[in-house]
């Protein structure tokens, strides 16, 4: 009895609270904080996988300053920061693998050819 109570007040909040059809745009701000959350969380998480600190430089300050550079033949798969997708932990690990972790300022300048990745990589 007190089952069929707690189910009967949920479909009653249901629908006296809640429109009929809800609609992204109902949700969109929530749903843009959630998105950006778990991708700030992603990005933890591969940080702390990969070692925590820049291969080339050392640092480790901010996470937010870490790259993932695809070495050698590796192909990218997706960026994981493309789309405004988030992936499971398991697909994201996966393509980590073929990385390595650099800050901003060595990612840019690997690129630009201005540092050399360390030969142990």
């Amino acid at each position: 009895m007190v089952e069929q109570l707690a189910v009967n007040t949920r479909l009653w909040y249901t629908y006296l609270c809640m429109p009929d059809k809800r609609k992204y745009a109902d949700r969109a701000e929530y749903m843009k904080a959630a998105v950006s959350k778990r991708r700030r969380k992603l990005k933890e998480m591969v940080v702390e996988y990969k070692g925590g600190e820049c291969i080339v430089c050392g640092y480790k300050k901010y996470v937010g300053a870490f790259d993932l550079h695809h070495a050698g033949d590796s192909r990218k798969k997706f960026g994981l920061s493309a789309d405004g997708l988030t992936r499971s932990w398991d697909r994201v690990k996966k393509e980590a693998d073929k990385c390595i972790l650099v800050c901003a300022n060595c990612h840019r300048e690997i690129h630009a050819g201005v540092t050399q990745l360390p030969k142990e990589t």
